[in-house]
């Protein structure tokens, strides 16, 4: 099993998940949709479970989770806040939803795409494309709330 390329599939796991959950909890004060608030807090659930599991694959691993920075977190903060004072609507929040699932599915497609052939870490990589497949399937839902 190679040991770096295990850390960088969870570790980006790990970040896709931290970022989404984040910006799921930027978001949720600026809305009073009843149903998009929902939606939110089922997918932060699910982001909670999935980065939960990139957590104890990495201390079976004894690999080290470094949480994302802080800097970043609060830059992403101040543009969400901004972008929902400008539109609270449902479509607008969709569509920020819409940008940041894309920027993750991009990642973790990279991230995939740089595994050879014979990595073996079967568990990693189940985990890395149980996460693509779920931010895939968020994408169809925020593209359906933009319509």
């Amino acid at each position: 099993m190679d040991i770096k390329k295990s850390e960088e599939l969870l570790a980006e796991v790990h970040r896709n998940c931290e970022y989404a959950k984040q910006s799921i909890s930027d978001i949720l004060p600026e809305t009073d949709d009843g149903a998009l608030k929902e939606e939110l807090l089922r997918q932060h659930e699910e982001y909670e479970r999935i980065g939960s599991r990139a957590a104890l694959l990495a201390k079976e691993r004894s690999i080290e989770l470094k949480n994302p920075n802080p800097f970043k977190k609060a830059m992403m903060w101040g543009g969400i806040k901004m972008n929902a004072m400008k539109d609270d609507s449902r479509a607008h929040i969709a569509e920020m939803m819409v940008q940041g699932t894309v920027m993750g599915i991009t990642a973790l497609r990279t991230s995939l795409g740089e595994l050879s052939d014979d990595y073996g870490d079967t568990d990693v990589r189940n985990l890395a494309e149980e996460l693509l497949h779920t931010e895939e399937e968020f994408e169809k839902i925020w593209k359906k709330m933009i319509a």
